[in-house]
């Protein structure tokens, strides 16, 4: 009987809620001993309590992991290596929203917002990639989103963010590709997640400049998507699916109007494009 030493393992950054809770979750169904990256370890009860009720909890290990933290950062690699020797999958999945019109939005929103999404992201790869470059084999999933390949009003820290990591991820994939290592990108559209929740309903404008009806428009479009929004767990069924492929593709979009969307954008000129979007939003 094997035990879990000989499973693969994975390693899910921002795990507590959200997509990363079920990724974790789905996952550890397929096989895999599954590192749970928390930021704040009292939530991590949490995400036992969901692992015991899927049947998987033996399969899931919690870890204190705050990605803007380079300490917590080598501190999980350095766990992972001690205790399994093997890491086959990182799913970099940490991250917040931050909204807010680009005119008005403070220098230190950009910053934290880039520090988790993108350099928090950045340090978790480079940790990782001596023990996968080492045994030649593993698999980076990148959380990216449809921010990450078309920009909306409103929605500039987070866009920018997401943007950064889609370049990335291209770079890296072709650094890494003679060492046996894929790199897969997931655009996830409107889900109902907890994470829109935290960023987007702090969202304002300044009293006096022109951004107070675009806002609420912004507003009603995001509330509307969320609400209307797939279910989660097909995004969490799609990663721990590409992690068990042999030969995955390169970018993966869902649900089927993210698709459209980004293929839409592809085909018409630009300025179009633009202004279908703010026929879009003008009509939420």
């Amino acid at each position: 009987m094997r035990s879990l030493q000989d499973e693969p393992v994975a390693l899910v950054t921002g795990s507590s809620s959200g997509f990363g809770l079920l990724i974790c979750i789905e996952l550890a169904l397929r096989g895999f001993v599954v590192i749970a990256g928390i930021r704040r370890m009292e939530t991590a009860g949490k995400v036992l309590e969901t692992a015991e009720q899927a049947g998987v909890h033996t399969r899931i290990r919690t870890v204190q992991l705050d990605v803007t933290q380079d300490s917590d950062v080598k501190q999980a690699a350095a766990y992972i290596k001690d205790q399994f020797g093997r890491l086959d999958v990182l799913v970099n999945n940490a991250g917040t929203a931050y909204g807010g019109f680009i005119e008005e939005v403070p220098a230190e929103v950009w910053l934290e917002q880039m520090n988790t999404n993108f350099h928090g992201m950045v340090r978790m790869t480079q940790a990782v990639l001596p023990l996968m470059r080492e045994r030649r084999k593993g698999r980076i999933i990148q959380m990216s989103s449809i921010s990450g390949r078309i920009g909306f009003p409103g929605y500039g820290p987070y866009a920018s963010s997401k943007f950064a990591v889609e370049g990335f991820s291209e770079c890296l994939a072709l650094e890494t590709e003679p060492f046996g290592i894929d790199v897969v990108i997931v655009e996830p559209g409107a889900y109902g997640t907890p994470i829109w929740e935290k960023g987007f309903t702090q969202m304002s404008t300044t009293s006096g400049l022109p951004y107070q009806a675009m806002l609420d428009k912004v507003l009603a479009f995001s509330q509307k998507s969320a609400q209307q929004g797939g279910d989660p767990r097909e995004v969490a069924r799609l990663v721990a699916h590409i992690a068990c492929l042999k030969r995955p593709a390169f970018r993966y979009a869902l649900p089927r109007s993210t698709r459209l969307t980004i293929r839409a954008k592809a085909a018409l000129p630009g300025r179009l494009f633009q202004k279908i979007m703010a026929s879009v939003l003008g009509r939420s």
